[in-house]
């Protein structure tokens, strides 16, 4: 299973939910549409499975860029510190 990206707009934030296994296919449209977002930028990593190099990057720089994650695995919560 590819990763899915659903995304939960609201005025005041937007929630981007992860759910599968993130590779460098997926990270354009995952900086793509976290780019267009007006609003905080929530994260959902609860159903993500894993990520390759490509994709913990991008998540660490979008981490930077002040996105706020939620529901972060213990492996991964260090490989996005």
């Amino acid at each position: 299973m590819e990763c899915r990206i659903q995304v939960d707009p609201r005025p005041e934030e937007c929630t981007v939910y992860l759910a599968g296994h993130l590779k460098a296919d997926q990270v354009p449209e995952l900086c793509r549409v976290c780019a267009t977002v007006n609003s905080t930028v929530r994260i959902d990593l609860t159903d993500l499975l894993s990520a390759d190099a490509v994709g913990i990057d991008a998540l660490r720089r979008l981490g930077h860029g002040g996105a706020e994650f939620v529901g972060v695995a213990h492996y991964l919560r260090r490989l996005l510190a």
